[in-house]
């Protein structure tokens, strides 16, 4: 009786946040579906639904042929739940192909294991399996820490409140899926670790979809380009900001703050005498940037501009240019270069001098604010 009630509850609660997950997959695609982040936080939801039902061993046993992709697809969800993460934190992430190369080398793996271990009865198909958990518990991890390492660069003040919240859930929804697998390897019944499994992923997901549907405005506060175009207007923003604003650019462009070693948000509000809150407020709705690191690479690149189109400074290293502009090496600079100019600094720096005239560094407004 015990076994029958412990197996009723698992399947109810697997069920409804199976059901969850996919209404809300499907609510990111209709309404944010040409946004990356909105399309990776879909698949991730429905990956987390096949693991839901994959995970129940009343479910496993009459799934047939369909039982080792489902484990497979389960086990690929932690790599979609990092690119989400990425996708979601960081509004310049665009997939690549070794995206795809890692998301097969993880799913490769569990489907040997269930294809060919497995039937085999082969002892090494514990351990690959114990293996694949672990893994799951890395990537967990990895986006853990990339969420607080880009944390408090971001300037979209709604977005760093909720998204946090989100991802923290996602993480714990792994780190629980890992640790019960781990309990229970075999999988064999419910049991009391399989119901724990169950009630937390339910929990997990009412409180992800709970976040989501709270917010009003949920695409400009969760996924970076599904605001609407057009400036911020400038009611958003009181006098007091205005001049803000003004002593920002003056700071940028006359006194070249931009260059100063390790410059934070944090020191640039207390040089401002203005609290941490106010000053992103600022620069995101006045300046238009979502994170300060931006912000700062928008002037940095513009000073590097005019060194590299100076003619008497062609015999000076890039590198050099680079670090008198405020990077701190050559692989940010060149990335954030490439992607404001469209061209590698040698190339820029080709095309400049055998061009006439100067090069602007005002890094100017930006439109489009978050």
């Amino acid at each position: 009786m015990g076994g029958t009630l412990i197996s009723g509850v698992d399947l109810m609660l697997r069920g409804g946040a199976c059901l969850l997950l996919v209404l809300l997959a499907a609510a990111l695609v209709r309404d944010h579906g040409r946004v990356l982040a909105a399309r990776l936080g879909a698949l991730f939801a429905l990956g987390a639904a096949v693991y839901a039902l994959w995970s129940s061993p009343e479910v496993r046993t009459g799934l047939g042929p369909w039982r080792v992709p489902m484990m497979a697809i389960a086990n690929g969800d932690n790599v979609v739940f990092w690119l989400f993460a990425r996708a979601l934190f960081n509004d310049d992430f665009r997939l690549r192909p070794w995206h795809a190369a890692l998301w097969a080398a993880v799913t490769g793996p569990a489907l040997f294991c269930g294809l060919v271990l497995q039937p085999a009865h082969s002892p090494l198909a514990v351990p690959i399996d114990a293996a694949l958990n672990v893994v799951a518990l890395g990537f967990a991890m990895l986006a853990v820490v990339q969420t607080v390492a880009s944390w408090p660069a971001d300037l979209v003040e709604r977005r760093r409140r909720v998204r946090v919240g989100l991802v923290a859930a996602a993480a714990a929804y792994i780190g629980l899926n890992a640790a019960v697998q781990l309990a229970d390897p075999r999988g064999d019944g419910p049991g009391l670790a399989g119901l724990a499994g169950a009630a937390g992923l339910a929990a997990i997901v009412v409180c992800v979809a709970w976040s989501f549907l709270r917010v009003s405005g949920g695409a400009a506060t969760l996924f970076p380009g599904a605001e609407a175009a057009g400036p911020v207007t400038a009611p958003q923003l009181t006098a007091a900001d205005l001049g803000l604003v003004a002593a920002l650019e003056r700071a940028m462009e006359h006194d070249r703050a931009y260059r100063q070693d390790g410059l934070t948000i944090g020191r640039l509000a207390h040089a401002h005498g203005v609290p941490e809150y106010r000053l992103r407020r600022v620069i995101n709705q006045g300046l238009g940037h979502r994170n300060f690191n931006s912000f700062l690479n928008r002037y940095r690149v513009a000073d590097a501009k005019a060194g590299l189109a100076d003619p008497s400074q062609v015999e000076v290293p890039i590198l050099t240019i680079a670090l008198d502009a405020g990077f701190n090496s050559l692989g940010p600079f060149n990335r954030a270069f490439r992607a404001e100019a469209g061209m590698t600094p040698t190339e820029y720096r080709r095309h400049a001098l055998g061009d006439e005239g100067g090069i602007s560094i005002s890094a100017g407004r930006i439109p489009n604010s978050a």
